[in-house]
């Protein structure tokens, strides 16, 4: 069995060098080292002394939490249910905002190993970009090998327990609607095109299209932040370049009420619109808003389940369908 010793010597550098990388020191460590620890970690498959693993899980009071931002609905009722387990298990939820930076992210899973947290949950979208998704995954890595858990929300690259919410069914059932209403002419706001779940929302609306046999034009697509403001100006920028469309898929809920306040500030009311998520304002504002419905809060808990319990034999995955809710957004022409 691989010693720390080994893997010191195999990655060329020193003893203390190695242990800071793999325990997760807050002493800075340049990235070439880091890689070379960590590479030399999965070769020699070294698994960290299981006693000391008790010890230092023992006093693990504390599990951390990285959502892009707690202020987007969507992620504050995911935070409510990761919460609420955490709560119940006697932990503190240390919850750390990345604003969909990656850089940050890799900064908080660092910072988190520091302090020897007992889980970390990642509750945002992966990222689509090869290079980045591989450096979260290593620095997730580096802390499950001192006996830290992670589990994570969506697509991700790292290999593990996950709640994957099926954001491709979604955004079929989501265009579906408008085209089974008679929308043969539709626009997509979609969120930054980095991530994860943009991808699978989009692949789901595009499946649509085929079995459909409509047409949706790249330049119908608008890509924006994941915010009221974000759909706001993409609805904006639909309305005023393709005045015959009839039907806006909005890929999340904050993005589809900017495009009902567009709407609103246009006079225009021909257009029909469909959000993703239906967190609880989708029933109030008005017209109350169709939407493709996750269970956000259950989705939460799920996943502080899966990181506070104990390990599997292999990596725990559990799906979550989508269901849409129709409302008084979209009609029939």
């Amino acid at each position: 069995m691989a010693t720390l010793a080994d893997v010191a010597r195999h990655a060329g550098v020193s003893t203390a060098t190695a242990s800071r990388i793999i325990n997760g020191s807050p002493k800075p460590v340049a990235d070439t080292l880091r890689e070379r620890v960590l590479a030399a970690v999965a070769e020699l498959k070294y698994v960290p002394n299981a006693h000391a693993q008790m010890l230092a899980r023992s006093h693990r009071s504390a599990v951390g939490v990285i959502v892009h931002d707690v202020s987007d609905p969507y992620f504050a009722e995911i935070t409510r249910g990761l919460q609420r387990v955490a709560e119940a298990d006697g932990r503190l939820a240390i919850i750390c905002n990345s604003y969909r930076q990656p850089d940050r992210e890799l900064e908080y899973i660092d910072l988190l190993h520091a302090h020897q947290v007992a889980a970390i949950v990642i509750a945002g979208s992966g990222y689509l970009d090869a290079a980045t998704a591989g450096r979260i995954d290593d620095r997730l890595r580096a802390f499950e090998a001192t006996g830290g858990r992670i589990a994570v929300i969506g697509r991700h690259e790292h290999t593990g327990d996950a709640i994957v919410p099926d954001n491709e069914e979604g955004g079929f059932l989501a265009a579906s609607h408008l085209y089974s209403l008679g929308h043969s002419s539709i626009a997509v706001i979609a969120g930054p095109p980095a991530l994860t779940t943009t991808f699978d929302r989009l692949a789901g609306v595009r499946r649509a299209v085929r079995k459909f046999r409509h047409k949706l034009p790249k330049d119908r697509i608008v890509h924006s932040d994941f915010t009221r403001d974000g759909g706001f100006a993409a609805a904006e920028r639909v309305l005023a370049a393709f005045p015959d469309v009839t039907g806006i898929v909005a890929l999340n809920d904050s993005m589809a009420v900017g495009a009902l306040a567009a709407l609103r500030a246009t006079g225009d009311r021909r257009v029909a619109v469909i959000g993703f998520d239906d967190m609880p304002i989708a029933r109030d504002v008005t017209p109350s808003l169709t939407s493709v419905r996750l269970p956000l809060t259950e989705m939460g808990e799920r996943a502080m389940r899966l990181a506070l319990g104990a390990a599997g034999e292999g990596p725990r995955v559990e799906t979550i369908p989508a269901e849409l809710v129709a409302r008084e957004s979209t009609w029939a022409l």
